[in-house]
């Protein structure tokens, strides 16, 4: 099963320079990890709210708001795609995972949907069609 995780943002992720030196070596040898054990797909982490822009959909209507945007702890810092056989193993890796933040933080995982999960809305013939190229690594859509 494929999961995302997400380093959710703090307080001072969202106001304070960059992770260290060292924070970056040591999630540097994680990742390290998750790709030897063959559970690594993907990853980055993600600039403060300061540099983002949040679109509103309402039907045909959209509005733009730049950020900064409160409430850090609903924000997300970076993100994981990792490939394991169940929850359980998603736990595990989460759990050996270095603090991405220099402070209190939370790590958030999600399964992301897979073909299966989307049998009712889809013929059994676009079911056994194969997605090429990263489309059909990262997503069923």
């Amino acid at each position: 099963m494929r999961v995302m995780v997400f380093a959710k943002a703090t307080e001072s992720s969202e106001t304070a320079a960059p992770p260290t030196a060292e924070a970056f070596a040591a999630m540097d040898r994680f990742t390290e990890e998750l790709v030897k054990a063959g559970v690594f797909v993907a990853a980055a982490g993600l600039k403060n709210t300061a540099e983002a822009k949040r679109i509103a959909v309402d039907g045909a209507d959209r509005t733009v708001t730049d950020g900064p945007f409160a409430e850090a702890r609903d924000l997300v810092a970076g993100f994981s795609i990792w490939e394991v056989r169940d929850m359980d193993e998603a736990v595990a890796w989460a759990k050996r995972c270095p603090n991405p933040m220099s402070g209190p933080s939370e790590i958030e995982i999600r399964p992301f949907y897979e073909a299966a999960d989307l049998a009712e809305f889809l013929t059994p013939e676009e079911l056994s069609i194969p997605r090429e190229g990263t489309r059909g690594k990262l997503g069923v859509a």
